[in-house]
């Protein structure tokens, strides 16, 4: 009888082994949260995500980046982008596509995050991360791109 507890207390630590490990780590962090973009204030806790999600359309000439000043890393960071197309996972030609960008609150202060808005009727350097290109000569003059400016207060 010995032998029979000794064996169901070891099945009992593996399977409670197993029952932890399946939880996770507590790695797992909690989804970020989506901030509408036409609210310029954006209010987050030490820790928390946020996203900012823009329209663009490539096959128009309309892209959406990060520029500078950027954030003060002291009070928020960037945590990428991801872009998913309009029409979920089927390609269509001309489609357009939702970009987002996700950012951590990593410490108490105020600090800005700047998007530049390029479309077919601004100009803007690409490489530079959206920053405006000198304006070309002739005939055609194009205007300077939509930069919105997100203020965050983190607590």
């Amino acid at each position: 009888m010995r032998r029979g507890r000794a064996a169901g207390g070891a099945v009992a630590a593996v399977a409670l082994l197993a029952l932890v490990a399946g939880c996770g780590s507590g790695t797992d962090e909690p989804a970020p949260v989506a901030h509408p973009t036409d609210q310029p204030r954006i209010a987050a806790k030490v820790g928390q995500r946020f996203t900012l999600t823009v329209h663009q359309n490539a096959s128009t000439r309309e892209h959406w980046y990060l520029s500078d000043p950027r954030p003060d890393a002291g009070v928020v960071r960037e945590r990428g982008q991801h872009s998913a197309s309009d029409s979920g996972d089927e390609h269509v030609a001309g489609g357009g596509s939702s970009l987002t960008f996700t950012f951590e609150a990593t410490g108490r202060g105020s600090t800005g995050i700047v998007l530049t808005h390029c479309t077919f009727a601004t100009t803007c350097d690409e490489a530079g991360g959206g920053t405006p290109a000198p304006s070309p000569t002739g005939p055609v003059r194009q205007s300077a791109p939509k930069r919105v400016t997100y203020t965050v207060t983190v607590r």
